[in-house]
């Protein structure tokens, strides 16, 4: 259980009351669990713009308390936003409340600047305010773009293809300023790569509503029977089969990397940079094939032409995260398939209708 160190003690500090922004959300309601089970407070804001209100019942069902405290309301919205610190007594921040469709972006920049880049300047404003330093914030190894093949590491030069990539390195540009002007602040930016699966319960996973261009949850709907057939976007690649290759980790590696940070602020302020995957590529195809495995049916897909924004190679080296913090991933693609196969035969239409009903008798 995390508690704050007393005065003058030697203990490492960390944090017992977190604030997560977008803890509604598909990885930010796994972080909420995670640190629910680990004795934090846990404080939520979300405009339910890209989530429901419904998981907060699931996460009371696997952590078996609730969270401190849930707020409607946009992150850019720096009224609302000062009030909740103002009710709170906030040790650190883990900001998920962002959009993240690569592809999407591509259609809607300026929404995706306005809610990114915006929501960060407008959550920074608020913590400086009141004092709060400390943020662990969720990056992406997009930010590397077209960087090449092979794993990339934190000196990899940034070059981001799709306005989602470009808004979180702009965010993570302007939180190392922040860093070198006010020394008081300890950020831990995590670059984790495509994130993906469903917590081993199935009571929380990755809702389509909210995964209009995310490959699992339309892998699951097509082996359920609830789309016809699977669209690859491009199979051109200069890869082996043609199709675009990433590093896909499983959402509960991903958490686990997020509240693993909050015990690593006393490591020294400033900025620092990890990036989170699991350091292997798997094609879409590959994907494809692991998941026809796990639900035991063929999953047709059709071939179309490439995304906006794609890049063919995307596998981050994880390292640095394993020698500083002993960090590594501990699922792979099979069993990553297997819990998002588990969480859509469980919620066939995502968390607005499905097998699992709250007891009001709990």
């Amino acid at each position: 259980m995390a508690s704050s160190a007393d005065e003058g003690s030697e203990a490492p500090w960390t944090p017992s009351t977190v604030l997560v922004t977008g803890g509604a959300g598909f990885i930010g309601s796994h972080a909420c669990v995670e640190l629910l089970e680990h004795g934090y407070e846990v404080i939520v804001v979300d405009d339910y713009s890209n989530s429901t209100s419904q998981v907060f019942a699931r996460m009371e069902r696997i952590a078996g308390r609730f969270v401190g405290a849930v707020y409607e309301l946009d992150i850019r919205d720096r009224h609302a936003l000062s009030a909740v610190f103002d009710r709170h007594s906030v040790d650190a921040v883990v900001h998920f409340a962002a959009h993240k469709a690569a592809g999407r972006s591509t259609r809607m920049p300026i929404e995706y600047y306005d809610i990114n880049v915006g929501g960060t300047t407008a959550l920074l404003a608020a913590m400086h305010e009141h004092g709060v330093h400390r943020l662990v914030y969720p990056s992406s190894g997009a930010v590397y773009g077209d960087a090449g093949r092979g794993l990339l590491d934190e000196s990899t030069p940034a070059r981001p293809t799709s306005p989602y990539a470009a808004s979180k390195w702009i965010c993570e540009q302007i939180l190392a300023d922040v860093c070198r002007r006010h020394p008081e602040y300890t950020v831990l930016c995590l670059r984790y790569t495509t994130t993906a699966g469903a917590h081993p319960s199935g009571l929380l996973g990755e809702d389509t509503r909210s995964a209009s261009d995310h490959l699992l949850p339309h892998l699951a709907q097509v082996a359920d029977g609830r789309r016809e057939r699977l669209e690859v976007f491009g199979n051109d690649y200069p890869t082996p089969d043609g199709t675009a290759i990433r590093d896909y980790l499983h959402v509960m590696d991903a958490i686990d990397a997020h509240r693993v940070a909050l015990d690593h602020f006393a490591d020294g302020p400033g900025m620092h940079v990890y990036n989170v995957g699991v350091g292997k590529g798997s094609s879409v195809l590959d994907v494809v094939s692991a998941f026809a495995t796990e639900c035991g049916r063929p999953v047709p897909y059709d071939s179309g032409p490439r995304r906006p924004g794609d890049v063919a190679e995307l596998v981050v080296d994880p390292t640095a995260v394993t020698r500083a913090w002993g960090w590594h991933p501990t699922r792979d693609l099979t069993d990553l398939c297997r819990d998002a196969w588990r969480f859509q035969r469980l919620n066939p239409h995502g968390y607005a209708d499905s097998a699992w009903r709250p007891d009001p008798k709990e």
